[in-house]
């Protein structure tokens, strides 16, 4: 699926919510790395939501944030 991705933070819960369509209660949850959790589509498996947990205290950390993911970064069609 393409599309844009929109990214939501929860100061109160400390979440970063990166979504490339809004949640919806199908989706089959996995913990990808600590703290790190996709949301996927039940039928394709395709990831199309990630949360990230105590995302404020990884980044006070200063050291690199990395996700074990892989990512294609496109620009989006205007019209």
């Amino acid at each position: 699926m393409d599309a844009k991705l929109r990214f939501e933070y929860d100061r109160a819960s400390d979440i970063l919510y990166i979504n490339k369509r809004s949640p919806y209660p199908g989706q089959e949850p996995a913990e990808v790395d600590y703290g790190v959790i996709a949301r996927l589509n039940p039928t394709t498996g395709e990831i199309e939501n990630l949360e990230i947990l105590f995302f404020s205290k990884r980044l006070a950390e200063k050291t690199p944030f990395e996700l074990p993911l892989f990512a294609d970064f496109r620009f989006t069609q205007t019209t």
